[in-house]
């Protein structure tokens, strides 16, 4: 699955999940295709999109 750092465009409107370094799921947020992903809490968290 293709993970995603904050600040980058997303690919697909919907919900992703986010990441912390160790592969656990913290949280959800829906962003619009075209949108920048908002910022996460620590450097090391990623986004990946999830079905919803």
């Amino acid at each position: 699955m293709q993970k995603l750092n904050p600040g980058d465009i997303a690919p697909q409107t919907g919900c992703y999940n986010v990441i912390d370094g160790n592969g656990k799921v913290l949280d959800t947020v829906t962003v619009k295709k075209g949108n920048r992903m908002p910022p996460t809490q620590s450097s090391d968290y990623y986004y990946e999109f999830a079905n919803c």
